[in-house]
């Protein structure tokens, strides 16, 4: 490890191989904090390479909860966080209308970092467990269509990074890598980042991990979801070519609004957000909401355009899809914590 850690120091990259070596270390703690914090700092401020977020992507999720890998055609929509925005739950709500519209979606996720609210957050304030195991993931994904991982106890390995993190108060690989680490075998992925810089870098770290085709986002304002406020910067991943792009909301037949208008709040005020959407009400969050899930059904195949996602996710609002896919999710929660308690 020595060497390693010397090579990083000196801002020089680390070979896949050589990398995975450095993540066993980190999360089998053979390593002190001071040498962790190391590690991350050196990659922050040289720059992490598609090959060393991906090398401690793989070393991460193999030491995650196990999900049987015989669930197929999976997707997951999430964001980086990041970028300082303020908004709702945006790629939470939007979960519920993929799977709606027939996307089999699981959703990775954690409490708030750097928001307000997190999704782990609004949906415990919905009634949703946060532990489903393994076993039940599979089983929701099989009978809803969706279900949700939480990061912490998904990864009981990072407890002490997480602390180290805190410690050094600046962001590190680990800011990038969340969207990153879902346990599942994912076909698709549609994930924000909330820096344009790292969108080819990203695009090219999900090819490494084996998507067949996906879509990462840098939105208007830096958002690290699909923003109504201006032009998207987006790279398609398909069958290993990456293709930038943009677009705005105007290109889909949706109205423009500032980011302003799409703030959040607590994880109550989001959950009233959250419901008011999936209830169809009219605005900036509604259409926000149709905007990234159009984004994600055209990531995951199933549309043949956003354009033609975009109103898929509308009828899987009005027809009440999605509303019904939250509503599973929450009487099965309801259901095993009673059986739990008893």
């Amino acid at each position: 490890m020595n060497h390693l850690l010397k090579k990083l120091t000196e801002g020089d990259q680390l070979m896949k191989d050589e990398m995975r070596e450095v993540a066993q270390a980190l999360f089998d703690e053979q390593i002190s904090d001071s040498e962790i914090a190391s590690v991350l700092t050196a990659l922050r401020v040289r720059g992490e390479s598609p090959d060393e977020i991906a090398a401690i992507v793989e070393v991460l999720r193999e030491k995650a909860m196990t999900v049987q890998k015989t669930i197929t055609g999976v997707m997951d929509n999430c964001g980086t966080g990041g970028d300082g925005s303020s908004s709702f739950n945006i790629s939470t709500t939007s979960a519920f209308v993929l799977a709606g519209a027939g996307a089999k979606v699981a959703k990775h996720g954690n409490r708030s970092v750097s928001s307000k609210t997190g999704s782990a957050d609004v949906l415990e304030e919905l009634g949703i467990s946060l532990d489903f195991t393994g076993e039940e993931v599979e089983k929701l994904l099989e009978s809803n269509g969706i279900a949700f991982l939480f990061a912490p106890y998904v990864h009981p390995r990072l407890k002490r990074i997480m602390k180290v993190r805190k410690d050094l108060g600046v962001p590190t690989i680990f800011n990038l890598i969340g969207p990153l680490t879902n346990p599942v075998e994912l076909e698709t992925q549609f994930l924000g980042v909330y820096r344009r810089d790292m969108l080819m870098k990203m695009a090219s770290v999900l090819n490494q991990l084996g998507r067949t085709r996906s879509i990462v986002v840098n939105g208007a304002g830096h958002m690290d979801e699909a923003s109504l406020a201006g032009e998207n910067h987006m790279v398609l991943l398909d069958k290993g070519d990456l293709i930038p792009f943009t677009l705005k909301p105007e290109d889909v037949g949706l109205s423009t609004y500032p980011n302003e208008a799409i703030r959040g709040g607590d994880a109550k005020e989001n959950a009233e957000i959250l419901l008011n959407v999936l209830n169809g009400q009219p605005g900036a969050y509604l259409d926000t909401v149709l905007l990234n899930a159009g984004i994600g059904l055209y990531s995951a195949g199933i549309s043949s355009s956003i354009k033609d996602g975009v109103d898929r996710a509308r009828e899987s609002i009005e027809s009440g899809r999605a509303l019904e896919k939250l509503n599973y999710l929450i009487d099965y929660s309801k259901t095993r914590k009673q059986a739990m308690s008893s």
